[in-house]
């Protein structure tokens, strides 16, 4: 595809970008960045193991989500390091870790902590937040909170 540019140069026409908040990226091995379907909720990520189950000891899955609450759930990564940077609002990313240890982080835009395989995680706010993730989502649970 080509259009003519304002000094009759051909330039290619770039197909339009994609929201991160409703199609996650999926990181997968020989460096391969592929883009995912629209998420549609907590079954979602029943065909994201079906389509990346060959590769998740090493891919991860990248996504952008917007809360405005505390979470109602605890979730859990056993197969890797999560990296949750906040990019708008403040956060409080709580943590149980394997050992029983218990700790919390105050994020607010820039900051990021990292939620080690096995911790169990959650997340409070009382405002408007973006959070990034970068997630080893192989054997993921998730348990109420």
């Amino acid at each position: 595809m080509a259009s003519v540019g304002l000094r009759g140069d051909r330039v290619a026409l770039m197909p339009q970008g994609r929201s991160l908040f409703d199609f996650p990226i999926h990181l997968g091995t020989g460096a391969k960045a592929i883009p995912q379907p629209q998420f549609t909720g907590f079954e979602w990520y029943d065909g994201y193991m079906e389509r990346h189950g060959d590769d998740l000891d090493e891919g991860r899955l990248v996504a952008l989500y917007r809360f405005e609450e505390s979470w109602t759930s605890w979730e859990v990564h056993p197969a890797g390091d999560e990296v949750v940077c906040c990019l708008q609002g403040h956060m409080t990313l709580r943590q149980e870790l394997p050992d029983g240890t218990e700790r919390s982080f105050d994020l607010g835009p820039g900051e990021y902590a990292i939620n080690p395989p096995g911790a169990w995680h959650t997340a409070d706010t009382n405002e408007p937040v973006v959070a990034l993730f970068i997630t080893a989502g192989k054997g993921t649970e998730n348990r109420p909170r």
